[in-house]
């Protein structure tokens, strides 16, 4: 095996090489809102689950040159969000909402999608998702780079509703082959389930 340290290669190629090994990557697809009141849509392969108890998810919010990116700065100061799981109907919207926008633009309009408003939270969700949860910020943590120019952002979000489209839900379990959920792979690449199988722990 190849054995490098880390420590030696740059920013950019020690993101190669995560990108490339942590893969699939599931994609948090988040809205939050500016204090004027724009609709800000984002996604986010850095994701995951936290704990279940409360439920609370992860999210990290790289920074660009040490500037906080909209999603950061309005969880941030509105103490809310809501996260989406992109799948195959809906990611041709997923990637349209990447683009990068002015602070007071909205994603959502430009990529043509719709808003719904959500039932604890005041920011509004993606009604093209099937599933949604709201999220109330529990903690933000700065991460990595410099004093000066830090890397990311951890948002720690404790969910505080789920919302499930019916055909997915099944005797308390989401139908994971019904959703179709898509995942990051490097570059412009994606992902989609694949085959399902069972090992049954020892």
């Amino acid at each position: 095996m190849i054995s490098i340290d880390p420590s030696s290669l740059s920013e950019r190629d020690n993101y190669k090489f995560l990108i490339g090994s942590v893969i699939p990557r599931p994609i948090a697809w988040v809205t939050t809102q500016t204090e004027s009141g724009i609709v800000n849509a984002a996604p986010f392969s850095y994701f995951n689950i936290v704990t279940a108890n409360p439920p609370m998810l992860s999210i990290s919010v790289q920074r660009k040159n040490g500037k906080k990116k909209d999603t950061a700065r309005n969880a941030k100061r509105a103490g809310e969000f809501v996260v989406h799981i992109a799948d195959e109907m809906n990611v041709e919207f997923m990637n349209q909402t990447a683009v990068s926008l002015g602070p007071e633009e909205s994603e959502i309009d430009f990529s043509g999608l719709h808003l719904m408003p959500s039932e604890i939270v005041s920011i509004p969700a993606i009604a093209e998702a099937r599933i949604r949860m709201e999220c109330l910020l529990e903690s933000s943590v700065t991460l990595g780079g410099t004093k000066e120019e830090p890397a990311c952002d951890l948002l720690i979000g404790k969910v505080v509703r789920f919302h499930i489209e019916d055909e997915l839900y099944s005797q308390g379990r989401i139908d994971a082959q019904k959703l179709q959920p898509v995942s990051r792979l490097a570059g412009m690449n994606y992902a989609k389930l694949g085959e399902i199988f069972s090992l049954e722990r020892p």
